[in-house]
C-alpha cells in the first residue's frame, strides 16, 4: 500500500505545472525594521524559477503598494516583479469600478496610492485592509457610522486573516476588525483576497494553469490551505510564519 501511495504521489507531482506562493510568513517575516527573509527562501524561489514551473506570488499584503512591497523583497535578494504578484488592492479596485462604488478607506497610509484612480467622494461603501496603527477607535467608529447610515451597507475587506507574524511577535490582522464592523452593522463583508475563490482563480488564470495542476504554499491553514483546497488545488502548510502546531491539520 505504501508503495502504491508513493507511485500515486510521484505521478501527481509530475502533473504539477504551477506554484502559488504566499509571501509573509513563507518567504520573509515582516517587521518595523523592514523584516527578514526566512532561511533558504531566496534560494527556493531561484530554484523554482530555474525548474521551469510557473510561479505566482499570492499575498494578502495590504500595508504597502505592490511596487513598494516588491522593491523591499528585491532588496532582500528575491527574484520577484510586480507583474508576478496577485494582491487584494488591485482586485478591489476592479470591483469598485465595475459596481460604481465610492469607498471610504480604512487602510494603511502606504496602501492609499493603489486607490488613486478611484472616486472617493461621497462614499457609498467601506473598504477595510490591514490598517495597523490606523485601527484607532475613532477610525473604526467613523467606518461604523458610515456603514450604519447606508440603506444597503457594503463592506469590502482586503482579506480576513486573524493574525500574522512580525519579527517582534504576532499582530492582529484585518479579520478581527472586519468582524467588529460586521457585528456592529449586521452586515456580511465581501472578502477580496485569500481565501476568496475569485482571488485564487485570478492567480491561476494569470499563470494559465488549471487548479488540478497547481499547489498553494502558505503558513495560514484557513486562508492559504483551506482557500486553495476549496478552489480545487492541493496545498501545503509551511512550519514558518504564523504556523503553530495547535492549528495544523491532522493527517
Amino acid at each position: 500500500a505504501a508503495e502504491a501511495g508513493g507511485r500515486e504521489m510521484a505521478a501527481w507531482a509530475r502533473a504539477v505545472r504551477g506554484l502559488l506562493l504566499d509571501i509573509s510568513g513563507v518567504l520573509y517575516d515582516s517587521g518595523g525594521d523592514g523584516g527578514v527573509p526566512i532561511a533558504g527562501s531566496v534560494d527556493a524561489v531561484r530554484r523554482i524559477k530555474a525548474s521551469g514551473l510557473k510561479l505566482r506570488f499570492c499575498t494578502n499584503e495590504t500595508q504597502a503598494t505592490r511596487e513598494k512591497f516588491v522593491k523591499k523583497l528585491q532588496g532582500m535578494g528575491f527574484d520577484i516583479s510586480v507583474a508576478e504578484v496577485t494582491a487584494p488592492a488591485p482586485a478591489a479596485c476592479r470591483i469598485l469600478k465595475e459596481r460604481s462604488l465610492r469607498p471610504h478607506l480604512l487602510v494603511h497610509n502606504d496602501l492609499v496610492p493603489e486607490f488613486a484612480e478611484i472616486d472617493k467622494a461621497n462614499p457609498n461603501c467601506v473598504v477595510i485592509g490591514d490598517a495597523a496603527e490606523n485601527f484607532t477607535y475613532a477610525n473604526l467608529n467613523e467606518a461604523f457610522r458610515l456603514l450604519i447610515g447606508m440603506e444597503k451597507p457594503v463592506l469590502i475587506s482586503l482579506g480576513r486573516g486573524r493574525y500574522y507574524k512580525e519579527t517582534d511577535g504576532l499582530k492582529l490582522d484585518v479579520g478581527a476588525y472586519m468582524k467588529a464592523l460586521e457585528y456592529a452593522c449586521d452586515v456580511q463583508a465581501e472578502v477580496v483576497g485569500k481565501p476568496a475563490k475569485m482571488f485564487f482563480e485570478s492567480a491561476l488564470a494569470e499563470m494559465g494553469v488549471p487548479p488540478q495542476q497547481a499547489i498553494m504554499i502558505g503558513d495560514d491553514i484557513e486562508n492559504d490551505v483551506g482557500g486553495a483546497q476549496r478552489c480545487g488545488m492541493r496545498a501545503l502548510q509551511v512550519r514558518t510564519g504564523k504556523y503553530r502546531s495547535v492549528h495544523s491539520l491532522h493527517p
